[in-house]
């Protein structure tokens, strides 16, 4: 049998057709437009997506039976608000995860409702990118169009909503929207109450794997599939991409170096951090995990070779750093180039070379970049160390992942393993695995990983080396704490 997989990315959607071995047998992405109507806003027409899927998927399938194809599975980007009327026509343009308007709806949220009290309903904090505050400014600025909500969804339930004609979701994309009670997984009543919406206005909710239908006559027409097709509710990006690369489970973990970072720690336990420095969502897996998310990682790489030193021969650079040097550089770097979410929510924050002497080098400084990178994300490993998880070994993706020096520096910083896998394609590929749990190939997602995800390389830590870099993090880890009031100061 055959499987869709889709990423519903911010610019583009992936399409994979899997086969029944994990095998990616073909691969059609098709880009569609984003919009920023005024400064600090971000929207998309769920109109693009639904083409890019309708056109991609027939694409896809050129050369293939059609007919062998048996599951459908999305992972898309988190947090945007798809709102629908009473004939299920979209009210608005989606408002997007990246998107800035919320400001003041954030600060409601956390300073007069309080950070306590949401993390108890929610286990989570508002951040700007999150749906409810989008729910709150849609309430405040635009009443008209509040008044006209009857559905509210989230970007890859609309494509699962135009595929099997149900309002669903699933927990880990819901997660992210404040409205849910991640420990129990069901809708906030506080949180509804807050926002001015009922359940009824809010999807049904499944666990990843589960399948919500199959397709519609006019999907399948569309398409050409077959009606029997079964639509699983897919994941989060995040999520999805932490099945891709077998991520699930008790202590499992994975970073990717993207633009921005990401620090994926699956749990079999439901947990919360003290300080929310950590999201607390569920997984596709059926459990929970905790996130951070760095706002700038592979980013920090890009704008100081291509912008600062002039030059695209990231490797060039990489190799003035000596071997001898690890572990030893005298520069630090804060890799706060936008302001930075996990930890420390802070989105003063700003990108800092402390330590410069004479006698620095270029390679330095590069060094310092690097290792600034890894120290941030050792912050969030750190968070959940206190919560009792434990992170034996890690998966490590993502653009900067393909340095041999970052992730022996990543190793090393957080002195554990780095597993690199085979299959490299993220939400697009866990979106497919989960179609062949709900299609029944697999009787659960742990064992579709197991069975389909390889790893083909790993960086063991070096004992003395992770003993430098014990010493160097424990001094990196003294200086945003000197710096945040003047960085606040400085705003």
């Amino acid at each position: 049998m055959l499987y869709i997989g889709i990423d519903l990315g911010t610019s583009a959607a992936k399409l994979l057709l899997v086969d029944g071995d994990g095998k990616i047998l073909n691969t059609v992405t098709k880009e569609y437009p984003l919009y920023f109507p005024k400064p600090g806003w971000s929207e998309q027409d769920p109109a693009d997506w639904k083409k890019a899927v309708w056109e991609g998927i027939p694409a896809l399938l050129t050369g293939f039976d059609a007919g062998d194809v048996a599951g459908i599975g999305c992972g898309g980007q988190m947090h945007g608000l798809v709102a629908l009327d009473a004939a299920d026509a979209v009210v608005r343009p989606a408002i997007l995860w990246n998107d800035g308007r919320t400001a003041k709806q954030v600060a409601y949220l956390n300073d007069e409702i309080g950070r306590r009290t949401l993390s108890q309903y929610t286990a989570n904090i508002a951040f700007a990118g999150f749906t409810a505050p989008k729910l709150l400014w849609i309430r405040e600025n635009e009443p008209e169009n509040f008044a006209r909500i009857q559905k509210i969804m989230l970007p890859k339930d609309y494509i699962n909503y135009c595929l099997t004609g149900v309002h669903c979701t699933d927990f880990s994309d819901a997660s992210g929207m404040l409205l849910l009670d991640v420990e129990h997984k069901c809708w906030s009543k506080e949180m509804m109450a807050l926002c001015g919406v009922t359940e009824s206005q809010l999807p049904r909710l499944y666990e990843s794997w589960q399948s919500v239908g199959t397709l519609t006559p006019e999907a399948a027409k569309a398409l050409g599939l077959p009606e029997g097709v079964i639509v699983c509710a897919g994941a989060g990006d995040n999520a999805a991409a932490a099945v891709g690369t077998g991520t699930v489970g008790d202590g499992r973990c994975n970073i990717s170096l993207g633009t921005s970072g990401t620090i994926f720690i699956s749990s079999e336990r439901f947990g919360v951090d003290d300080s929310n420095g950590l999201h607390a969502f569920a997984h596709a897996d059926g459990g929970w995990h905790l996130m951070g998310c760095m706002l700038s990682a592979a980013s920090c790489n890009k704008w100081w070779q291509d912008d600062i030193l002039g030059t695209q021969d990231y490797a060039g650079e990489q190799a003035k750093i000596l071997p001898e040097k690890l572990g030893e550089n005298h520069i630090f770097f804060l890799p706060y180039l936008m302001g930075e979410r996990s930890p420390i929510n802070d989105t003063n924050a700003r990108g800092t070379f402390i330590g410069l002497t004479m006698d620095t080098t270029r390679a330095d400084m590069t060094q310092a970049m690097l290792e600034g990178v890894a120290f941030a994300i050792r912050d969030s490993f750190e968070v959940a160390k206190g919560l009792d998880v434990a992170v034996p070994r890690s998966n490590i993706c993502g653009g900067g992942s393909k340095s041999p020096l970052w992730r022996q520096i990543v190793a090393n910083v957080l002195g554990v393993p780095l597993d690199i896998v085979e299959t490299s394609e993220g939400p697009g590929y866990g979106g497919a695995l989960l179609a062949m749990v709900s299609c029944g190939a697999y009787p659960s997602v742990a064992d579709a990983c197991a069975a389909l995800v390889h790893i083909k390389d790993t960086v063991e830590p070096d004992a003395a080396l992770t003993a430098k870099y014990e010493a160097r993090y424990q001094q990196f880890r003294q200086i945003y704490p000197a710096c945040k009031e003047l960085f606040a100061r400085l705003a």
